[in-house]
């Protein structure tokens, strides 16, 4: 038998707790990269003033590295984290790139 539309159903109190801690990480993530981004916009500048290339492809390859490796140990997809963290990174030197041109 279809729902009414008008009548939604009582909601379920345990999917809602898990949807409120999910949003409250959501919001916490978000917080997180903003910061991140703004110490690394910081970076870009230093290393445009200081004539630095925007990549570090040997930090980079460290920091991978590290970062797989505590995903293990966190029981998360290291590739997940991998490709999260590379999404990162380019947006990253992207920014270098734009500072560095001025």
């Amino acid at each position: 038998m279809p729902q009414d539309p008008q009548h939604s159903p009582e909601p379920d109190p345990v999917l809602a707790g898990f949807r409120k801690s999910i949003d409250n990480i959501d919001a916490a993530l978000i917080h997180i990269l903003a910061e991140r981004f703004r110490i690394t916009q910081a970076v870009g500048e230093y290393k445009a003033k200081a004539t630095l290339p925007p990549a570090d492809p040997e930090r980079e390859a460290r920091q991978i590295a590290r970062l797989r490796k505590l995903s293990e140990e966190a029981d998360l997809d290291p590739e997940f984290s991998e490709k999260f963290l590379r999404f990162i990174i380019d947006e990253v030197i992207r920014h270098h790139e734009r500072a560095a041109a001025g």
